[in-house]
């Protein structure tokens, strides 16, 4: 039996690759995620992964749905989230409009407010990002979540964004502006694990059971699907039950990688002396089992094996030897 203070040691070391890689922080004011003692951090990562692999709690999603090149492009997109005016807009400073006026008023203030925008620009001059969640919460929750999230992650740009609650899953859109006030233009892609972190930390605050890790920490293999996809798919004009899968040595090597996290991290609970911990192993072994990419790369020995008669041992993930060995398939 591991005592404690090595239990927690395993899981902060392990903890870290899984649910904080690298602590990426957009704005340097952020704090990391994980900080304070060893037990504290432990007990950080021990709610995540009851929260992944127990209650399975649902995924926020933030996509980068792309974003206007020129004054053109982005009032066409007002026009769109806002159902012409019909729906309400809120901006940076927290004011309510609606109507065909308040549309042009607002593509005005962001044509000369600061550099100048033209109709059309070789560069994005705004992004758009969606803020989402699976059917079953409050278009309250998630509209007021998208505006702290808003708050914390915008600072500094403009922004629009706008609920849409017609549709099976509320949402929010927000056109946030490329060019800060102080000048400085926006890099999204940096920012994007720590945007997803951000909204599920707004929802948790306001009651909504929700996290935000990666596809890797999941054993996920699809890609999301571009945003005309799911538009077509939402007003049936798309008909398709398919849902793309990644391929490829980055899709390997991290889904291996989570493989190894998530086998040091059972292995420890596993030896703990506490009997939540043990338990929690054997919910992250039916979880791992259940991962498409674990079964993936299962199945890929067991089409081998059966061509020279003879079928691969799933590898032991009990609770005395809870280890998961990536095979050559997964590190290759």
């Amino acid at each position: 039996m591991m005592d404690g203070q090595r239990v927690d040691a395993v899981l902060v070391q392990w903890g870290e690759r899984l649910f904080f890689p690298q602590n990426r922080i957009v704005s340097p004011d952020l704090p990391p995620r994980l900080h304070g003692s060893l037990h504290v951090r432990a007990e950080s990562v021990r709610r995540r992964i009851e929260a992944t692999v127990v209650r399975q709690a649902p995924q926020v999603i933030v996509k980068l749905a792309g974003g206007g090149r020129g004054m053109r492009a982005i009032a066409a997109h007002f026009r769109y989230i806002s159902r012409n005016g019909q729906l309400e807009m809120e901006d940076d400073r927290g004011e309510l409009r609606t109507g065909r006026d308040s549309v042009h008023d607002i593509v005005n203030q962001w044509r000369y407010g600061g550099s100048l925008i033209e109709d059309v620009s070789s560069r994005r001059e705004a992004f758009n990002i969606l803020l989402s969640l699976p059917e079953g919460f409050s278009p309250g929750v998630i509209r007021d979540a998208a505006r702290d999230f808003a708050k914390a992650s915008l600072a500094g740009h403009r922004y629009v964004m706008v609920l849409h609650e017609h549709q099976a899953s509320p949402h929010v859109h927000l056109v946030v502006k490329a060019e800060a006030v102080s000048g400085e233009r926006m890099r999204p892609w940096v920012g994007n694990l720590r945007w997803r972190e951000t909204f599920a930390e707004k929802l948790r605050a306001r009651g909504a059971d929700v996290e935000a890790t990666r596809q890797s920490t999941r054993g996920e293999n699809r890609n999301y699907e571009v945003l005309w996809r799911l538009r077509a798919k939402e007003s049936g004009v798309l008909r398709t039950a398919s849902e793309p899968t990644r391929t490829g040595e980055n899709y390997m090597k991290s889904r291996a990688q989570a493989m190894q996290a998530w086998s040091n991290i059972m292995s420890a609970l596993a030896e703990s002396q506490s009997p939540q911990d043990r338990s929690l192993a054997d919910h992250i072994a039916g979880f791992v089992r259940r991962s498409p990419f674990f079964r993936e790369v299962v199945g890929k020995y067991d089409r081998q094996a059966d061509t020279a008669s003879q079928r691969w041992p799933e590898p032991s993930l009990g609770r005395a030897s809870s280890r998961i060995e990536p095979g050559p398939e997964m590190t290759r």
